[in-house]
């Protein structure tokens, strides 16, 4: 993930950044867990998402910056997911299609591929 997204299209989920060389998308829902301003949990999802586009993640009264966590890949396609905004840094996990993983996975940012 070397390649250094720019700022372009704006999904309900999020902002999601252009990554060159992508023009189709995954099938499927991708789904994540948040906490609302009012402390209660709420579920998050893409429905069908982009290929090659990083999509920084923030449900609908999710204080700003604050990660998600346990994300479900139900998409036919890898799903990247990054702690930062912006599919940056180091601290990075692969799912595989139809796979998931528990609350202590902290998300803010996924690309599927």
């Amino acid at each position: 993930m070397a390649t250094q997204p720019s700022r372009g299209l704006v999904t309900l989920a999020g902002d999601a950044v252009t990554v060159p060389g992508s023009a189709s998308a995954a099938t499927g829902q991708f789904r994540y867990t948040y906490t609302t301003t009012d402390g209660y949990e709420a579920v998050g999802f893409l429905n069908n998402p982009p290929s090659g586009q990083c999509i920084s993640l923030q449900g609908p009264a999710a204080e700003p910056g604050s990660a998600s966590r346990a994300p479900k890949n139900r998409t036919d396609a890898t799903a990247t997911v990054f702690l930062n905004a912006d599919c940056e840094g180091a601290t990075y996990y692969t799912l595989p299609p139809g796979t998931g993983a528990s609350d202590r996975l902290l998300l803010r940012s996924v690309v599927f591929s």
